[in-house]
């Protein structure tokens, strides 16, 4: 009787025991996922608040994480999150950033309403003087919230101390006279992202800080790949200048042979990081940690990377290693700190010679520098630098130049280092531009197919009265350097795309722009050829292999077909776009009369397949502008 009281008492107990037991098995189950770091995908999709359209080119990124992705042109995405994730946020341009907790879901619908106090306030951070009761001084952080929009780019607070090269716009040439134009190819797009961070912030860009050509550069193009031993093919095409439509636009592509990433040559890295006290900010050090890690990501066995970092002195904290040691990479970055002045050029020497010891004769030997550019201690001159890196430059180690930062961004010293030291130039705003520059276009960034890229274009004074090149001011080149192969000049990555325009007023079109009085002492005339061809211009190339001394021509002619401005490609419309949106952030005197609105309207037409998302966040940038200029 007491067994089968016992038993029974067993059998009325299981339920509960085996409750008990499932509730411990999934709760192990889910604490062994979190160790493991399972993730799972969410996916949904972000539309305007206002008319429920779809809104490309959202950021959306894990919070506390550097995962991240952007919507598509229909506004979705898709996203993996790690298992420590809970929270999303949605940012774009002009747009309330919205935070979402994840909770279980796997789906996540987010409508984003135009913030409108972003566009018209800004918070400004500063430095007012105090003194003390010995009398002393010393300087006090003082924030000022609801701070009117900048208008007028000399109105930037005296606490910013960045400083920007100073540019001429390129003006008209007449083609009989000046029959040439030589200029040294730009892949750098670092204009475009610090034009869109002060733009964000409310602010309007310093003139001297908008370079048209690096914006045009910024986005992809539909170029064929080369077909054959070249590594690059040429695309060219006119129309009409839409801000002008008595004058042409010449539409000039490039585009490098895209290498995949198995076949690139083995890496000899050195990560040159600048740990300086003006390091400390979020947007600064904490940030390159976060980008760099990218990079390791990207890495194989067969490449090697050193650590070089310097602040009132410069020191290695990592000797050469394998790519295969991520972990041991990602350590030494965690335990990077910001502190002390900044040794720029006691950094570089070291970094080149950490690069030299460790050289690769078929490989790729790069230095990639990371900073603000604010160099205080030892060699900090332009002058100086430039006359450093030039002759680093000799053992055959290309440079990166990534920028961070701002309040006392130094663009004019890293532009100068890039293009002195057969290296490109980008400015890391935030984690997505990190991605896009260090994953999307990890070739193009670190492996260069072809070096002193020069182009020169003889315009037929037949067909051409004058020409002006848009942008490239600081890339110009003497007629006869084009001939000459001591001559440094531009890069080109694996994958890269290169685009210039020229605008042209052809012959017996009045122009405000091009008044010449004829000549007293000698005339100018056309020869027989060129008085009969239906040749505008002949576009010439050099450039040699990436360890080669001798280059190689390429000549391309052009001839005008008259093709109607809303006949033309996308992608000539599109860089027609961004090109004039550069001009009126210039405020160059060529587009008078165009207003944002006309860019929006001809960049909205040209938008096309738009992957990452890019062009519709430049379209919302317009926006933006347009919202600015009318306060």
């Amino acid at each position: 009787m007491e067994k089968r009281t016992s038993r029974h008492l067993v059998c009325k107990q299981n339920p509960t025991v085996m409750k008990t037991k499932w509730t411990l098995i999934w709760l192990m189950m889910t604490f062994a996922g979190q160790l493991t770091g399972q993730s799972r995908m969410i996916s949904g999709r972000v539309t305007s608040g206002e008319d429920g359209s779809p809104l490309a080119g959202v950021n959306v990124l894990v919070k506390g994480t550097t995962v991240g992705t952007v919507t598509n042109e229909s506004g979705r995405y898709s996203i993996s999150v790690p298992s420590n994730g809970r929270t999303l946020i949605f940012s774009f341009i002009g747009l309330q950033t919205k935070e979402v907790q994840i909770g279980n879901s796997s789906a996540i619908d987010v409508s984003l309403f135009s913030d409108i106090r972003s566009l018209s306030e800004v918070v400004v951070t500063g430095y007012a003087e105090e003194r003390e009761s010995d009398g002393s001084r010393r300087a006090r952080k003082i924030k000022s919230s609801a701070v009117p929009i900048m208008k007028d780019y000399e109105a930037q607070p005296q606490w910013n101390t960045e400083e920007y090269d100073g540019i001429q716009e390129n003006i008209f040439h007449g083609a009989p006279q000046n029959p040439l134009s030589t200029f040294s190819i730009d892949v750098d797009a670092a204009s475009y992202s610090n034009v869109r961070r002060y733009i964000q912030s409310g602010q309007r860009p310093p003139v001297d800080a908008v370079r048209v050509e690096e914006m045009i550069n910024y986005f992809d193009y539909n170029y064929k790949n080369p077909e054959n031993e070249t590594p690059f093919s040429v695309y060219t095409e006119i129309s009409t200048a839409p801000w002008n439509e008595k004058h042409k636009l010449v539409h000039i592509g490039l585009q490098g042979k895209k290498i995949p990433t198995n076949n690139l040559p083995a890496s000899n890295l050195v990560f040159l990081i600048d740990v300086s006290g003006s390091m400390s900010d979020p947007n600064k050090l904490p940030l390159l940690k976060a980008s760099f890690k990218l990079l390791v990501d990207q890495l194989r066995a067969q490449d090697r990377v050193a650590i070089v970092v310097y602040a009132g002195a410069a020191g290695l904290v990592l000797p050469s290693t394998s790519g295969a040691e991520k972990r041991t990479i990602t350590d030494a970055l965690d335990n990077l700190e910001a502190g002390g002045s900044t040794a720029g050029g006691a950094g570089i020497h070291l970094a080149y010679a950490v690069a030299k010891e460790n050289l690769r004769p078929n490989g790729n030997n790069r230095v990639i520098l990371a900073t603000d550019g604010d160099f205080n201690v030892g060699e900090s001159s332009n002058g100086g630098m430039e006359r450093l890196i030039e002759k680093k430059r000799e053992d055959g180690i290309f440079l990166t130049v990534l920028g961070f930062g701002m309040g006392n961004y130094k663009d004019s010293k890293m532009e100068i280092l890039a293009d002195k030291g057969n290296g490109n130039y980008a400015y890391i705003d935030n984690i997505l531009e990190a991605q896009k520059v260090l994953v999307n276009e990890f070739g193009g960034t670190m492996f260069t197919i072809a070096k002193d890229v020069k182009l020169q274009v003889e315009f037929n004074p037949a067909r051409v009265q004058a020409y002006r090149l848009i942008g490239y001011e600081n890339r110009a080149l003497k007629n006869e350097d084009f001939n000459n192969d001591k001559k440094d000049a531009g890069e080109l990555g694996s994958g890269h795309t290169v685009t210039a325009l020229y605008e042209i007023i052809p012959q017996g079109v009045t122009s405000e722009f091009y008044k010449i009085d004829e000549l007293k002492y000698q005339q100018t005339s056309v020869t027989k050829e060129g008085a009969s061809s239906k040749e505008l211009m002949t576009i010439k190339l050099r450039y040699k292999e990436p360890s080669g001394n001798e280059s190689k021509l390429i000549v391309h002619p052009l001839m005008d077909r008259n093709t109607l401005l809303t006949d033309s490609s996308e992608d000539f419309r599109w860089s027609a776009s961004v090109a004039a949106f550069g001009m009126l952030l210039r405020d160059s005197e060529f587009v008078k009369g165009f207003t944002f609105d006309d860019v929006l309207q001809l960049a909205q037409g040209a938008r096309g397949v738009d992957k990452e998302g890019h062009r519709a966040e430049f379209i919302r940038l317009v926006k933006s502008m347009g919202l600015v200029a009318s306060r």
